[in-house]
């Protein structure tokens, strides 16, 4: 704003000098192409400074500006600590603190040392509070009076949560057969470089046969700590998952998704189910966009998951090769079905910024350029996943824990000397050790009696599990051949409704012909996976790719359980397509049974003495 003043000012003085002669008007000419050109040299140098201003501050949310903590009184000191406790209740154990902006966002900032005074208020308002502070940089502002230097710190306070219940997002890792996903999780939890033959991975693999292919197939689960201070804490330095999550403030729970195409129904499910906060697209610096990459990215976008993007093996490809694989992801996020704003990372600095517009910006994708033998840039990676913030606030959380227990179950296992284990996420409300649920629905459409075991998360006992968590959940000697992939468990107060049969309003992403009454389709709903009939399209004889209708879908082999609103993804070979259920039809007569009735005798005895 001062430099547009100053070209204006000196406008009168260059006009008045040219009256009356010929050559007064080359020169206003000259002047007025001059006055253009320092506008332009104006607006160009303020484009390479931080803005004079951040976004007013908002009542809620975990980010608070602070012009200075110079000195304050016992009561001024008591209030800014209650304060510092809102905020970390906010952002649910996390909270960034701008220091030297105002209310209203301006770029005020501070000398030397005000700014050294205020940082150390901050560190005993957060002892306070049981929590620890991290600086996460200092940038010099442009607005200043009176010509001292003058910066802005941005710090991160992270704090323990109580009970063990640390911040945890999951993070779903999606790519290409090849691109280097596993290796590079190997590399992030292990704590040790690949020696580029894959043995950062082995780790990782469940199956004889993925050790021997290289290749996953099942979906591995890998977590990545950060303490209180900021700091990796991973297998290097802990030797068990449970001494990593004592350890943690804060955890990264990576999912391992299958890259091959013939897999495609693995990573569905894992990206439909497990319900990820966040999605990291892996592709090799020396393939390029190839194979699965474009319809792992579309999936993505289609399910609404914000993703980022790692390009691994730099150290195998020249300049050259990288810039190029580069170009064409941004071509590719540029296109009108992504609409993406691609965001080259190459600083600490830029991965901070990328973090905090991450969360704030739909349209904004980081790109990461890194080796997992070398090392380069790998840090860069870690700084982004520890300022991460989460994206639902407090608010959001406990209207999640209010409502009734609802756990989807994702996976059964036989575990010896503790019986059948479920693993999965709550959806809503809050369970406890020896909590009784209901489970279902059965083939005939029945929910039955259970007792909740032993609860664990991340391999580590926990006693109570909260909204939005995964856990597996210890059910003793219940009968593992009465339960499926699919179902739920939920509370004996929750009335459940099943449906065989639903209507969707569905979007045809891509079909080879046309989508008509008959077709059949795999359909994803959350946790549920089922072949369904289109029994019926709503105002039209048939779909074609890009049209919208809706939909009315029949199960072929049983009622499921389904929200009304649920987002829906559903596939056939190529044929793919998305929406969200608008309406649940009770089972047919052959499945009339009421979903809340006791089981029957046989089902009685397999749940005995629960």
């Amino acid at each position: 704003m001062v430099d547009l003043t100053g070209s204006g000012a000196a406008a009168p003085g260059h006009g008045s000098t040219g009256q009356g002669s010929g050559n007064g008007k080359k020169t206003t000419k000259r002047s007025r192409r001059g006055r253009r050109g320092r506008r332009r040299r104006n607006r160009s140098s303020r484009n390479k400074t931080p803005p004079p201003f951040f976004p007013p501050e908002a009542e809620e949310g975990n980010i608070e500006y602070k012009l200075k903590l110079v000195d304050p009184t016992p009561s001024r000191f008591e209030h800014l600590a209650t304060q510092l406790k809102w905020r970390l209740q906010e952002g649910r154990g996390e909270a960034v603190y701008q220091i030297g902006v105002e209310d209203q966002g301006l770029l005020v900032g501070l000398t030397e040392p005000d700014m050294r005074a205020s940082l150390h208020t901050l560190r005993r308002m957060a002892e306070r509070v049981g929590a620890d502070i991290t600086l996460l940089r200092e940038r010099e502002v442009d607005y200043d009076p009176d010509r001292h230097t003058r910066k802005i710190a941005e710090v991160l306070v992270r704090k323990v949560p109580d009970d063990q219940q640390f911040l945890d997002l999951r993070v779903a890792v999606l790519g290409n057969v090849d691109s280097g996903k596993s290796t590079l999780l190997g590399v992030l939890t292990q704590g040790e470089l690949d020696n580029g033959r894959g043995r950062a991975r082995l780790n990782l693999f469940r199956h004889l046969h993925e050790i021997q292919t290289g290749r996953t197939s099942s979906i591995s689960f890998e977590i990545l700590g950060f303490n209180s201070k900021g700091e990796v804490v991973n297998y290097s330095q802990s030797r068990t998952a449970e001494q990593i999550c004592e350890s943690s403030s804060k955890m990264i729970t990576f999912m391992d998704l299958a890259g091959h195409h013939k897999y495609l129904k693995t990573t569905v499910f894992g990206l439909t189910s497990y319900r990820p906060d966040f999605a990291m697209l892996v592709v090799g610096a020396n393939t390029g966009i190839a194979g699965t990459t474009r319809e792992h990215l579309g999936l993505a976008m289609a399910l609404k998951v914000p993703i980022f993007i790692v390009v691994t093996k730099v150290d195998l490809c020249s300049g050259g090769a990288v810039e190029r694989t580069l170009r064409q992801l941004g071509a590719l996020l540029k296109q009108p079905g992504c609409n993406k704003v691609p965001t080259a990372v190459a600083t600490p600095d830029d991965a901070v910024t990328a973090a905090q517009q991450f969360t704030q910006s739909t349209c904004i994708t980081p790109i990461f350029s890194l080796s997992s033998v070398s090392g380069e840039n790998l840090d860069l990676l870690k700084v982004f996943l520890n300022i991460l913030p989460p994206l639902s606030n407090s608010k959001e959380q406990e209207e999640l824990m209010q409502q009734l227990t609802e756990f989807q179950v994702d996976e059964i296992y036989s575990v010896p000397d503790v019986g059948t284990v479920v693993g999965g996420t709550l959806y809503s409300g809050v369970c406890r050790e020896g909590e009784r649920l209901l489970v279902g629905p059965t083939d005939e459409g029945r929910f039955l009696r259970l007792k909740v075991g032993s609860i664990q998360r991340n391999r580590s006992a926990c006693r109570v599990l909260r909204a939005g968590q995964a856990a597996t959940l210890a059910l003793g000697s219940f009968d593992r051949s009465l339960l499926r992939k699919g179902m739920v468990m939920v509370s004996p107060k929750m009335n459940p409704t099943i449906c065989s049969e639903f209507d969707a309003a569905i979007v045809l992403l891509f079909h080879a012909k046309a989508f008509r009454r008959g077709s059949q389709v795999t359909v994803h709903v959350g946790n549920v996976r089922q072949t369904a009939t289109a029994e019926s399209v709503h105002g039209k004889e048939e779909l074609r790719t890009g049209e919208r209708a809706v939909v009315r879908f029949r199960f072929l082999k049983h009622p499921e359980y389904l929200r009304l609103g649920a987002r829906l993804l559903f596939r056939e070979g190529v044929t793919k397509g998305i929406g969200h259920v608008t309406r649940l039809l009770p089972p047919s007569y052959g499945h009339a049974h009421s979903p809340a009735q006791s089981p029957s005798q046989t089902h009685d005895q397999n749940t005995s003495g629960l």
